[in-house]
């Protein structure tokens, strides 16, 4: 029987599943794999660890495999998506197996729809919104990099945390939000936070996404503020894509993923609130979307559609 990987390669972590024809047979965790933000050798070494681990979980090895499909930040661009077939063709994989490198909302689409139309909004370490039409027509908004995109994001959300904490202190306000940031980034005093939000390279703006939440949920107005904000970000991005591809009812389904709308409620409520101000009619969003398995299922497709 056949064997298959599906790969979520996220800016933080990257998930690998091996399965065959019907069932998931095992999955590992790694470090992130975006080549732009961490780098080839970060990427090589999270990738090539996280395809030994599941085939050593599920007691097959690489040389059995018939195809994998990655998909990963920045990977619609065939630089990138280049760079990562060649690491992942180094593990030493069947001598014919197919080898597919695709972008991070292609596997989410996949996961969330298959072949239907529908909208995925993902909002993790960075943010992409992106459709099909009932014709198979793509069309996205967001996903531009962290310095100039990427709303409602991770990244975003750490960015603007640290704003806030700046403009509540000009302001002569207090913030809890403001002792946890410090804490998070293990820095002393706003002067140390103000110089290394500032250095270069930039620091890890996405870890204080998890902050912010938990200064939310103990309360702190100025957080739940901030991420109320950041799901209407993403609901407007969201509503330039089905704009495009269903602008008049009945509209497009509109499915979520990735750890900001999983980790926030204020995220969700943000994001279901603007929505459905702007579309009156759409259903309510459906979460739960499992990106790795959409990787799997192109995976298998691969081989069907060669057979």
């Amino acid at each position: 029987m056949a064997l298959f990987l599906g790969i979520d390669g996220g800016g933080t972590k990257t998930r690998c599943v091996l399965g065959n024809e019907n069932v998931v047979l095992a999955s590992a965790f790694a470090g992130g794999c975006n080549i732009v933000r961490l780098g080839e050798a970060a990427a090589r070494a999270s990738l090539h660890g996280v395809v030994r681990q599941v085939c050593e979980a599920g007691k097959v090895s690489a040389r059995e495999i018939d195809s994998v499909c990655l998909g990963a930040a920045g990977a619609a661009r065939p630089e990138i998506s280049g760079k990562l077939r060649v690491i992942l063709a180094e593990l030493g994989l069947k001598s014919d197996a197919r080898i597919e490198v695709t972008g991070d909302a292609s596997i989410a689409l996949e996961a969330a729809f298959g072949c239907d139309p529908g909208v995925i909004a993902i909002a993790g370490t960075g943010s992409i919104v992106y459709g099909r039409d009932p014709a198979g027509q793509i069309a996205r908004a967001g996903g531009w990099g962290f310095a100039i995109s990427d709303e409602g994001s991770g990244h975003w959300i750490g960015r603007h945390a640290v704003s806030a904490v700046l403009r509540a202190r000009d302001q002569g306000h207090e913030t809890a939000l403001t002792a946890l940031v410090l804490e998070a980034w293990h820095i002393n005093g706003v002067d140390a936070l103000i110089q290394c939000a500032n250095s270069t390279p930039p620091p890890e703006f996405p870890r204080l996404f998890r902050t912010v939440a938990r200064a939310a949920s103990e309360g702190d107005e100025i957080a739940r503020t901030l991420l109320a904000r950041a799901g209407r970000e993403l609901a407007a991005l969201a509503g330039i894509v089905i704009r495009r591809i269903a602008p008049t009812p009945p509209y497009i389904q509109v499915a979520t993923t990735g750890s900001v709308f999983r980790q926030s409620e204020e995220v969700r409520r943000g994001f279901c609130d603007e929505l459905r101000g702007s579309f009156p009619e759409i259903a309510p969003p459906h979460d739960g979307v499992d990106p790795v398995m959409g990787a799997l299922a192109l995976a298998r497709q691969q081989i069907r559609s060669h057979l």
